[in-house]
């Protein structure tokens, strides 16, 4: 049985990913890493171990593995997207010195490692549609180019040290149980409260922009079984695209439109999240992850449609 320490377990993607991982090992055997201020709550600080597990500490974090006998380390600590651009130095301090402080623990401590990487890691000279496996990477933002060393520092811990580290590049991703944090695809939640809540949704993003985008219910899936993939079948280890729906802004108000036909939208268009959607790919190739672990999303838009409508609709009337 795995003993698994999630860093970053009270984020977006980590306070979903804990409670799958701890349904999947048992509560006892995922700890809940957190920093000071962002405390676990309620079924999340209930449901099994806690612990500070700064990644600027890698101290601590070495205390945290040995005493709960970890083997496996999910590190999510990162800045999104549009935050990253505002504290840049921040965005790199977390993002890498903090990824570089958990592979020597897990070197030392034989540990795998699970950091995710992003479609924020290609840039505007990278092929748009149907994005390849292994491509030219050129990113303008500091997130992009966090991403892009992520993955590369990853695999340099592979080879020279054989510590197995594994990544996926997640496209948007959107849930219903969390708020958005800063990121350039947050657009694809805000419709749904907006639509929900009967109010009129201006979009930031402009009509035509395709990206790609996940349910997080696929986004868990991934993260937890390309960790239980069989190692001998990985020839790419970090880095791995995986797709599950591309769309622009018109297409998924049009998706909600089938169930909210009174539902409105507008365009004001924001700069800054507009420039970072341009150098995205409108669809990525994940050829790759289907071939070697066996990859499959479970949702389409209008299966995401109707789930994140259900529950919104439980959730805010």
């Amino acid at each position: 049985m795995k003993n698994i320490l999630v860093i970053g377990s009270t984020g977006q993607i980590g306070s979903e990913l804990t409670r799958v991982l701890r349904e999947s090992y048992g509560g006892s055997h995922v700890v809940a890493g957190y920093i000071v201020g962002a405390e676990p709550k309620a079924d999340l600080l209930e449901g099994g171990p806690a612990a500070i597990a700064d990644v600027m500490d890698g101290q601590h974090i070495a205390d945290v593995v040995k005493e709960y006998q970890i083997d496996t380390i999910y590190n999510l600590a990162a800045l999104l997207s549009v935050v990253a651009e505002s504290r840049p130095r921040l965005a790199w301090k977390i993002g890498i010195d903090g990824l570089w402080k958990v592979l020597e623990v897990a070197r030392e401590h034989h540990c795998a490692v699970f950091t995710p990487s992003s479609i924020g890691s290609f840039g505007a000279d990278t092929p748009h549609d149907m994005t390849p496996q292994d491509t030219i990477q050129r990113p303008r933002t500091i997130y992009g180019i966090s991403k892009v060393t992520t993955e590369l520092l990853s695999d340099y811990y592979h080879l020279k040290y054989g510590v197995d580290t594994r990544s996926v590049r997640f496209p948007g991703l959107i849930s219903w149980k969390t708020l958005p944090g800063g990121g350039t695809t947050d657009y694809a939640v805000d419709i749904y409260y907006s639509a929900v809540k009967g109010e009129k949704f201006v979009c930031p993003i402009a009509k035509g922009t395709l990206m790609d985008m996940m349910y997080m219910p696929d986004a868990l899936k991934a993260a937890v079984s390309i960790m239980e993939a069989d190692a001998s079948r990985l020839v790419h280890h970090n880095g791995f695209n995986v797709a599950s729906m591309s769309f622009d802004p018109d297409t998924i108000f049009q998706a909600i439109r089938k169930y909210k036909p009174e539902f409105e939208m507008e365009y004001d268009v924001d700069p800054l999240r507009q420039s970072i959607a341009d150098s995205w790919p409108n669809k990525m190739d994940d050829s790759c992850a289907r071939n070697e672990w066996d990859w499959k999303p479970d949702y389409d838009l209008d299966a995401m449609t109707v789930d994140m409508l259900k529950h919104l609709e439980q959730k805010l009337l």
